[in-house]
């Protein structure tokens, strides 16, 4: 994440000199600006078509992060994919186009949005077949399962192997989607995220699936696409021995306030503290900046955003009070253990980089995202689509480059099938260890 990130206007006062600057980061895809004209251009016209591509590909030209655009022949881009839009059949097509033309750069934040495709990273929704997906051991293996889904009434479980789907090889499906798809600069994090939109249609469509049962038999459904919203809140949770068990998907102004209040009371007094930040897409700077306040020193640097002339745009500390809520920060002095994927991204690699560099705490897991990149703003195409361009680059306060690269744990935990039929959690068992 979804790259992602928003950056508005800062305004500075001369008695607090307090930024309000925010960022937004995201998961596969982030901030959202609601964009409306009564009088936007039609992409059923040749001229319309080429309006929105011509839009789309000058925004990139200007303000793109990186002027060399990662060693890309932008104008070669515009000659190469300018025709194919020109004779785009339908928006859906067009909009193929842009993708594939932004997939060139490999940068997962630079992505477009068709105009009835607006995200809103607060409040994600996403079209399921009540069943995730991952690949495992090079095959796509169901990680859970929906409670009370029709797949869990046709018998699908986790551990089975998806091997077809309508009728054509799942690994066959899986491949071309990954082939026009904007690719991640790493291959890792795009094959993660096609995987994830394996089953991806048409809402109330129908999709045929067969699959590898846990005893080797063949199976096959039919399941109908839904709209399914996910639950972005705080969860807190204690194990054995006092240990605390904390896990959200974004950061926001909500979760920051909501971790603090947890720190006084949920998980006081725990010897050990867990953060899964393994579905965590990233989200608000400041929000991600107070909850690391609750770490690290007030005035710690968080590392900076640079724009493509090399010029620092912001860079988060730490702090002593909070910013969402009338309250002193809540320091936790115990041992921490992170836990991380190829999901955790953006603001959530910030964060994890931030107490890595300065030995506060131990990750698990595998390595993250690779992807913070920043948005400052969402620009709105002719016919009322959104493009999100990056156009700042990132680097830790030591002076490191996460964008292409991301955090490798302390300690790699795989997933493994067997491990997944026996709904077993290796990373968590690892992190009570070391807690313990």
């Amino acid at each position: 994440m979804n790259a992602k990130l928003k950056i508005k206007d800062a305004k500075w006062t001369a008695k607090s000199a307090l930024l309000i600057l925010t960022f937004a980061f995201f998961i596969l895809h982030f901030a959202f600006i609601a964009f409306a004209d009564s009088d936007a251009v039609s992409t059923a016209t040749h001229d319309g078509r080429l309006a929105v591509f011509d839009d789309a590909w000058e925004t990139v030209r200007d303000r793109y992060y990186d002027p060399t655009f990662n060693g890309l022949d932008w104008e070669a881009e515009r000659a190469k994919f300018r025709p194919l839009a020109a004779e785009s059949e339908s928006p859906a097509e067009l909009y193929n186009v842009l993708r594939r033309m932004l997939g060139s750069l490999r940068d997962p934040h630079t992505r477009v949005y068709a105009p009835d495709e607006k995200f809103d990273w607060r409040n994600p929704r996403y079209i399921s077949i009540g069943i995730s997906v991952r690949e495992v051991g090079g095959v796509p293996v169901v990680v859970s399962v929906e409670r009370r889904s029709e797949a869990e009434r046709a018998g699908l479980r986790a551990g089975d192997v998806i091997t077809s789907i309508d009728n054509e090889p799942a690994l066959d499906v899986f491949a071309r989607r990954l082939k026009a798809q904007a690719a991640s600069s790493i291959l890792a994090v795009t094959r993660l995220q096609m995987m994830a939109k394996l089953f991806e249609g048409a809402p109330d469509s129908i999709v045929a699936i067969s699959w590898m049962d846990v005893d080797g038999k063949q199976r096959t459904t039919r399941l109908r696409r839904e709209w399914r919203g996910r639950n972005t809140g705080l969860r807190v949770r204690r194990v054995r021995d006092r240990i605390g068990v904390v896990e959200f998907d974004f950061f926001t102004q909500s979760i920051a306030v909501d971790f603090m209040r947890a720190l006084d009371g949920k998980l006081r007094g725990v010897r050990g503290l867990i953060i899964d930040l393994r579905r965590n897409g990233g989200g608000e700077a400041e929000a991600m900046t107070e909850v690391a306040s609750a770490f690290l020193p007030a005035g710690k640097s968080l590392g900076r955003f640079t724009d493509r002339s090399g010029r620092i745009q912001f860079e988060p500390h730490t702090r002593a009070a909070m910013l969402f809520a009338a309250d002193a920060v809540k320091t936790f002095p115990a041992p921490v253990v992170i836990l991380t994927s190829e999901r955790t991204s953006s603001a959530a690699e910030i964060f994890v980089a931030a107490l890595k560099e300065a030995r506060r705490a131990v990750i698990i897991g595998q390595s993250t995202c690779g992807c913070v990149l920043a948005i400052r703003r969402r620009h709105a195409l002719p016919d009322g689509g959104e493009l999100d361009i990056s156009e700042l680059d990132y680097q830790t306060a030591a002076g490191t480059r996460l964008e292409g690269a991301g955090l490798a744990p302390d300690e790699k935990i795989t997933l493994d099938r067997q491990d997944i039929r026996a709904h077993r959690d290796r990373a968590i068992e690892r992190a009570i260890e070391l807690l313990q």
